[in-house]
């Protein structure tokens, strides 16, 4: 036998009861921004100038240009559009930018946990290292939303073997560090379960743009494409389509120019389709199909 991470079984989505979206919609979609930032000159980080150690400063700069430049251009769009977004927040943005915080934090857009700093990784640490990072963003976000956060992700989406019993044990409620499925999936923890929602692998400008060397035009045909293909599929059942993007990438104007075709391209089916906050997607979910309730029946 094959090790296994014992956390849930197979299921094909071919085979699963049926249920659907608020207002008799099939298909709900998230626009999640990572909001980052780096330690200068030390730890993770991606390079655009191979040969180099990073981050450094080439690096640490092309990060920051979302944080003083990108991130205010995707404020201006989504503001145009009427569009929420799933804010994936590093703690340590708080102190270095508060006002891209503030700004999100008027908007309405949900607050996600996402580490530190994605200049760590907690599957680098050990459990102890990692349950007290987990509560050092908690706490910080507690502190300048008022409330704890209930949806995380991974910095660099990179959990630990341990990360859904420890988010689990401190209060979230859903996390997205495993793109299996395209409907949220119940995963096993040590005291109990923690929701997995649909986080993109492939519609997500890191690795598109970043590793792949997609161009602009591709990536919003990608967003396009995709949108359009679960829009079909949802006919038949509910599905998520989350969508992820990173403030020094989409917000570099060629690629902004492209991102905002394909998110006009969205909305213009807004009455078909759920636009929301992946915490409102769980919550929705969670609310109407809690662990304990099997099988999932059809909704009326």
């Amino acid at each position: 036998m094959l090790a296994s991470h014992d956390r849930f079984t197979y299921s094909p989505i071919t085979e699963r009861p049926d249920f659907i979206w608020p207002g008799g919609r099939r298909l709900a979609i998230h626009l999640s921004l990572n909001l980052e930032h780096f330690a200068y000159n030390e730890g993770l980080g991606l390079s655009y100038s191979p040969g180099i150690p990073h981050p450094n400063t080439y690096n640490w700069a092309w990060r920051e240009y979302g944080n003083r430049v990108g991130v205010w251009r995707l404020i201006e769009l989504c503001d145009a559009l009427e569009l929420p977004m799933s804010v994936l927040l590093n703690s340590e943005v708080y102190e270095h930018c508060p006002r891209v915080v503030d700004a999100l934090r008027k908007r309405g857009d949900e607050i996600l946990g996402h580490g530190r700093t994605n200049s760590e990784h907690q599957n680098n640490f050990d459990e102890a290292g990692e349950k007290k990072l987990i509560e050092d963003v908690s706490s910080a976000i507690l502190k300048h939303e008022g409330k704890r956060p209930k949806g995380w992700l991974s910095p660099g989406v990179n959990p630990s073997n341990v990360t859904p019993d420890l988010l689990q044990q401190a209060g979230y409620t859903y996390f997205m560090d495993w793109p299996m499925d395209d409907q949220p999936v119940w995963m096993k923890t040590r005291k109990g379960h923690i929701l997995s929602l649909p986080y993109p692998h492939e519609v997500n400008d890191i690795p598109m743009i970043a590793l792949h060397h997609g161009t602009a035009p591709a990536f919003a045909d990608m967003v396009i494409d995709n949108f359009d293909e679960m829009l079909e599929q949802s006919k038949g059942q509910s599905l998520v389509y989350g969508i992820a993007i990173h403030a020094f990438l989409i917000g570099q104007p060629f690629r902004l120019r492209h991102f905002r075709r394909a998110l006009e391209h969205i909305v213009k089916h807004r009455d078909a389709v759920w636009i929301a906050t992946s915490g409102e997607i769980a919550q929705h979910f969670i609310a109407r199909h809690p662990i304990h309730k099997a099988p999932i029946r059809p909704e009326s």
